[in-house]
């Protein structure tokens, strides 16, 4: 079945390839939307497909890549739209 997952990644998350990590990540597992920086110092992710692949990127979310240091992840869950052609990194 598939899903959205949106989330806010808080720590040191800026600056450490964390969203080229992400997209890498997510293509990897077959999943489609976006990533981006945001003002204050937080990255925000927006991701959909197949449950099972879901929960794996919000494991690695929960990690991050090895420069970061992920303190918090807010997470919400939603139903899957289909919008996402991809996954891509927003400026």
């Amino acid at each position: 079945m598939s899903k959205q997952i949106h989330c806010l990644v808080r720590g040191r998350v800026q600056g450490v390839f964390f969203r080229s990590s992400a997209q890498r990540e997510a293509k990897r597992l077959g999943l489609t939307g976006w990533v981006k920086n945001l003002a204050d110092g937080t990255v925000e992710i927006v991701a959909e497909g197949d449950d099972d692949a879901l929960k794996e990127f919000l494991g690695w979310v929960q990690r991050g890549p090895t420069a970061a240091r992920v303190e918090r992840v807010d997470s919400r869950w939603r139903g899957y739209t289909g919008d996402f052609p991809g996954f891509r990194i927003v400026d």
